[in-house]
């Protein structure tokens, strides 16, 4: 069996091997972090807003988040109308954990656009270092 033949289930972003992933520390005392793996993903001064739903449920809004790999863009039909949005996987160990709004058909609900929505169950929130400045 080739070796092309044994790897067809890892995604196209893992296959390449180039030695380190480089991740980000957003920093902060209260982060949000992939549940998989525990990389920091975003802070608590960075959420918008606790009131959105997921596939597993509950989901936040928040403005940035880091240590990220995104799908394809794809037009998406959800409750508040059309979007165009991209799934967001952990860069670390490739868990599917939201996804990010590209574009809102609807002028109220462009506010959402360039922002990621992670799945309460699929982050952790763990503490962080208070940083003295």
């Amino acid at each position: 069996m080739d070796e092309m033949a044994e790897d067809v289930d890892t995604p196209n972003h893992l296959k390449f091997d180039m030695g380190k992933i480089f991740l980000t520390h957003i920093g902060g005392t209260r982060l949000f972090c992939c549940a998989g793996c525990d990389t920091v993903i975003t802070n608590r001064s960075e959420l918008i807003s606790t009131r959105f739903t997921g596939a597993t449920g509950r989901a936040y809004l928040f403005n940035r988040a880091v240590n990220l790999v995104y799908s394809e863009v794809e037009e998406r039909m959800m409750l508040t109308g059309r979007h165009m949005v991209r799934d967001v996987s952990c860069k670390n160990c490739d868990t599917k954990l939201g996804w990010i709004y590209e574009f809102a058909t609807e002028e109220n609900q462009r506010y959402k656009e360039g922002r990621v929505i992670l799945e309460r169950a699929l982050v952790v929130e763990n503490f962080g270092i208070e940083e003295r400045v």
